[in-house]
């Protein structure tokens, strides 16, 4: 897989966070795995880890988000965009392997093709503050 497919991979897992309790989040894994047939190997070695390194530091990466977001907060936020944000921060603060550059223009990448209309302006204008 690509990149940019695996960081695809990586939204839609970490997406049902949102809709399920962290003690349910260890059996949804399995299931997207299960789901998910194109993620194996080293693919679905990468995905779990680097979403488990997210997951770890949502009370954090929401932190970080409350402070930069003028006038939005995590908890006013589309989940959809919430969860874009959240794997694009990680990447820039704590991902030393994807510039900062390539994590905003990802993320806004995956806004487009997940989010609403004005999703990719939102995104990309709250990322801007961490660049």
């Amino acid at each position: 897989m690509s990149r940019r497919e695996l960081r695809e991979q990586i939204f839609k897992l970490l997406f049902r966070v949102e809709f399920n309790s962290p003690e349910d989040m260890a059996e949804q894994e399995e299931l997207f795995f299960e789901q998910e047939d194109a993620a194996q190997g080293e693919d679905a070695d990468y995905i779990s880890d680097k979403f488990n390194k997210i997951s770890e530091r949502i009370t954090e990466l929401d932190g970080l988000l409350n402070q930069k977001a003028e006038g939005w907060n995590t908890a006013r936020m589309g989940k959809v965009d919430l969860t874009i944000l959240r794997l694009a921060v990680y990447e820039i603060r704590y991902d030393d392997s994807v510039p900062t550059g390539v994590a905003i223009n990802e993320a806004v990448e995956l806004a487009k093709k997940f989010g609403q209309e004005a999703s990719a302006g939102f995104v990309n204008g709250i990322l801007a503050k961490f660049a």
